[in-house]
């Protein structure tokens, strides 16, 4: 396959990947208790809801075990938390202004290094062959009958 088919397959792939990467599918499924509370921040801690141990951290996760039991899905019930304690209690960046770096430049970052590597790799691989076809190719330089009798004479002094 020649780099000019290779290329936008490469390309189309990396796009699928990052995007695939950046934006997790939404699945309508039953929240779970333990799934939110790892993706929850204490707010007045400043620290994972999991780990935090102050009566805020208590409200909150009594918080998201009555929005479960209520049956929201997990996007209902971050929803809820965002709008009861704002959006620091989900300890993600916002998705705008400056704060969009952090969800864009990452899929940038990978679908660069794949073009990257779509555009090196052929020519590594093409001068290691390359190399290997110079050192299996014809033996070296062709010596002379003068300087074959004059190698074998000296192999001959050193053989016992």
């Amino acid at each position: 396959m020649t780099f000019r088919r290779r290329l936008p397959i490469a390309i189309a792939a990396a796009t699928a990947l990052s995007l695939g990467a950046a934006a997790p599918g939404q699945a309508h499924e039953h929240a779970s208790v333990t799934a939110i509370e790892k993706q929850a921040m204490c707010v007045t801690c400043k620290i994972p809801l999991p780990e935090a141990q102050s009566p805020q951290a208590t409200r909150e996760r009594a918080f998201i075990k009555r929005e479960v039991a209520a049956d929201l899905t997990e996007a209902q019930i971050k929803r809820a938390m965002v709008a009861e304690y704002g959006q620091s209690v989900l300890g993600l960046p916002s998705t705008h202004g400056f704060d969009l770096a952090v969800y864009v430049v990452p899929p940038v970052v990978v679908l660069v290094a794949m073009i990257a590597l779509v555009l090196t790799l052929p020519r590594w691989r093409r001068r290691a062959r390359d190399a290997q076809r110079e050192a299996a190719g014809d033996g070296g330089p062709t010596l002379s009958p003068a300087d074959i009798a004059r190698l074998d004479q000296d192999l001959a002094r050193f053989d016992l």
